[in-house]
């Protein structure tokens, strides 16, 4: 579909990204973390692009309702580069709509792990450190300054990042695609993705059966067996069932309440610790 000259993404468009990227974790929730915010901060610019085409909003608004997460500061670059995508989609009928979730996919990983290390992990302790010290003296300044050293840095990586994300994806994502690169790419961010669940299911799903076998000093319990076969079996297994369960469309809050009785039932018997 040709859009008009009315349907280009400017630099307002791009503010709008900018200051709805403010509010990125009012809408977080376990199951997909940040997706509400980031369709949040993408919706007006997918009202320019698809409005006269109620599915193509719709579907457009869908596309970014997927599982999301990211350092907030770092967000507005990831929405810089998929402003360019949708914009290339809006003007033409051969772009590969399913590259902009890989684009995502394979972004908000090693950036997470950037922003997080400079902003939780190097500024807010900086200034931390400096505010507390300020404040224990009864300074005023004390909160001032932590809201100032912390804010600024971020408060420019915003801008500078959607803006620069927009202007990367412009010049370089449409010669990606035509090279053959994107393909490669996709799968690349497929089996990146991948990686990332799985570690997460290790770190976030935790599974320890206390049930010993054996006895004297040959004894194991169940949890030792089963990772000396493979590391975070069980934790994988339960994913897979919520994996069936949330497929089969079955409610949410009965997949918890199930869960819940199912843990007390099996750490009273003293299966589970």
């Amino acid at each position: 579909m040709t859009t008009s000259n009315t349907k280009q993404v400017t630099k307002k468009d791009l503010m709008k990204i900018f200051w709805r990227s403010l509010p990125m974790e009012f809408g977080w929730n376990y199951e997909r973390q940040m997706h509400l915010a980031f369709a949040y901060m993408m919706s007006p610019l997918m009202k320019k692009l698809y409005g006269d085409d109620k599915q193509q909003y719709s579907e457009s608004l869908e596309r970014h309702m997927e599982f999301f997460n990211c350092t907030p500061q770092v967000v507005p670059f990831i929405g810089g580069v998929v402003s360019s995508m949708e914009e290339t989609n809006a003007e033409s009928e051969e772009f590969d709509i399913s590259s902009i979730n890989s684009i995502k996919t394979a972004l908000m990983g090693p950036l997470s792990g950037i922003g997080d290390s400079i902003f939780i992990g190097t500024i807010r302790v900086i200034a931390t450190g400096l505010a507390a010290s300020l404040a224990e003296k009864g300074n005023i300044l004390g909160p001032i300054l932590f809201l100032l050293i912390y804010n600024i840095p971020a408060y420019f990586l915003r801008y500078f990042g959607v803006m620069y994300g927009y202007q990367l994806g412009v010049g370089y994502l449409t010669k990606i695609q035509e090279s053959g690169l994107m393909e490669m790419f996709k799968t690349a961010a497929s089996i990146l993705g991948v990686m990332v669940i799985g570690a997460m299911t290790n770190e976030m799903v935790s599974i320890n059966f206390v049930l010993g076998i054996g006895s004297g000093e040959s004894a194991q319990t169940l949890q030792s067996i089963l990772d000396g076969m493979i590391p975070g079996i069980m934790s994988l297994a339960v994913l897979y069932i919520f994996y069936v369960l949330n497929k089969r469309k079955v409610n949410v809050l009965w997949q918890i309440l199930g869960a819940a009785i199912i843990g007390v039932a099996l750490t009273w018997f003293g299966i589970l610790g």
